[in-house]
């Protein structure tokens, strides 16, 4: 397919598209993974990757992808509806239990006090994934290099004594045209019963409400990935479709 066939087919107009070369799935064993990319550069950044978004794809630092594997279509993008979202008991537990952390929203700079964390992060959780050996630069690089309109959303414990603030979450997220991209999230693994991966997603839909935008994007739900699985209990979720965003509830998962 030509670059003329991939903006056709994805709404945009020019841009350069390349598809990679098969390799060895994340997500599900035994199975390859090829991806269709394209770079996210210049004053046309922003509405191109909340074009791109809306399509199905995901953004990582300037590059922008969308799975297209030859033997598999387990990959679905997904996006909660913030508005109809509802507060189960059990949203409304995580939310009580941390209802001590406050929000900071910083510009896309990294601090050694959030790789830190990510470190730790990494080491306790995803010793054995593909970010297993990212260094500060990396992280650095994840974070800075980009043209798009993103941020990172920290989650702070504040220390009543001293009057010092503790990170123990944070989240790098777009800010699209119809809502907030989650593109990654790491928390301080000692603090794990709190159910911080919950709770950010819970402060991304409370978030995208304050800002009266209508989505969260979490990116790809994987039906047999362990991994992706913690997604579906989002409801009510909308994922993409040969016809278009449907409501996961009204479908059968694939």
């Amino acid at each position: 397919m030509s670059n003329e066939d991939f903006a056709r087919r994805f709404g945009i107009d020019g841009g350069e598209f390349y598809i990679t070369a098969p390799a060895p799935c994340p997500y599900l064993k035994g199975q390859k993974e090829r991806k269709i990319f394209s770079y996210l550069s210049g004053e046309g950044a922003p509405s191109t990757n909340a074009l791109l978004t809306r399509r199905g794809f995901r953004r990582s630092q300037n590059l922008i992808y969308l799975p297209a594997c030859e033997s598999c279509n387990a990959c679905v993008p997904v996006r909660i509806v913030a508005d109809d979202f509802a507060l189960s008991k059990s949203r409304r537990r995580n939310l009580a239990k941390n209802a001590d952390l406050i929000r900071r929203i910083r510009p896309p700079r990294a601090t050694s006090e959030q790789f830190s964390m990510l470190r730790g992060y990494l080491d306790t959780r995803h010793s054995d994934g593909g970010m297993a050996e990212m260094t500060v630069l990396d992280y650095a690089s994840m974070v800075e290099e980009t043209s798009v309109d993103t941020m990172i959303i920290e989650y702070r414990i504040l220390d009543e004594e001293t009057g010092d603030e503790r990170l123990i979450g944070a989240a790098l997220s777009d800010r699209l045209t119809d809502g907030l991209s989650m593109v990654y999230s790491f928390f301080e693994p000692d603090e794990s019963a709190r159910g911080l991966g919950k709770f950010m997603v819970l402060d991304h839909v409370a978030l995208a409400r304050e800002l009266e935008l209508p989505y969260v994007y979490l990116g790809y739900w994987v039906n047999g990935s362990p991994k992706m699985d913690y997604k579906k209990d989002f409801q009510p979720l909308e994922m993409l479709t040969s016809t278009g965003w449907t409501r996961m509830d009204r479908i059968s998962p694939r």
